[in-house]
């Protein structure tokens, strides 16, 4: 039975996926990370965390994460814009919860899962 706290981490860069990893670990979340989006996890996720590597190929990485998980996702990218609501935009076009552009602070990141879905339990 999947937890509140379970959240899949896609991110091809090895270096941010285990930041991503200890991050979310460190603040009561568990995580399942994937290197591709062609080899989803079988587990049921509260949470996907994406990098979405430029705006030709959002829709349909977008599609084919929805289509591997019924979950919420974060979408991550060095091509979103911070600031006057550029993210906001963002995220409504791409019909994603949240999106984060790189490089991002650990306080963003919570600030991100949270709003997507919630503190961690305590369990």
């Amino acid at each position: 039975m999947p937890s509140k706290n379970y959240i899949i981490v896609v991110e091809p860069d090895d270096l941010i996926r285990e930041l991503l990893q200890r991050w979310l670990v460190e603040a009561g979340y568990r995580v399942a990370v994937a290197g591709s989006r062609d080899k989803p996890a079988s587990a049921s996720p509260r949470l996907v965390i994406a990098d979405i590597s430029g705006p030709e190929r959002a829709v349909k990485a977008i599609k084919a994460l929805r289509s591997a998980y019924a979950a919420p996702i974060v979408a991550l990218s060095a091509r979103f814009r911070r600031g006057l609501g550029g993210s906001v935009d963002a995220a409504q076009q791409l019909g994603v919860r949240n999106v984060l552009p790189k490089p991002f602070t650990r306080e963003e990141l919570l600030s991100a899962v949270e709003q997507a879905i919630g503190a961690p339990d305590a369990t």
